[in-house]
């Protein structure tokens, strides 16, 4: 995690499939309930191999963020990721 920024920046995984998602999805929301700035970066670059979960994860993270009060902001998205987002009509919701 970045601290020496206002903003906390969590690195998702290299692989975000709907067989590892439930257990990403956990681990992050660990990470993510210990963090009390306002706004909150998920770092995307290191993710190689995903599919439409990691959308769904990413929604998810987001939901529950902003129940909280807390923004996201999903840095470094690779472009196919993008183009999901994209897809589905959510790229307001998940700001890059």
């Amino acid at each position: 995690m970045n601290m020496s920024s206002p903003v906390t920046s969590v690195p998702l995984p290299e692989q975000l499939t709907l067989q590892g998602a439930a257990q990403t999805l956990l681990r992050l929301k660990q990470l993510l309930a210990q963090e009390t700035g306002p706004m909150v970066a998920l770092d995307a670059a290191p993710m190689r191999v995903f599919d439409t979960s990691a959308v769904a994860l990413l929604l998810e993270l987001r939901n529950g963020l902003l129940a909280e009060g807390k923004s996201l902001q999903v840095l470094g998205m690779p472009e196919r990721l993008q183009a999901l987002v994209a897809l589905y009509g959510v790229g307001e919701l998940l700001p890059a």
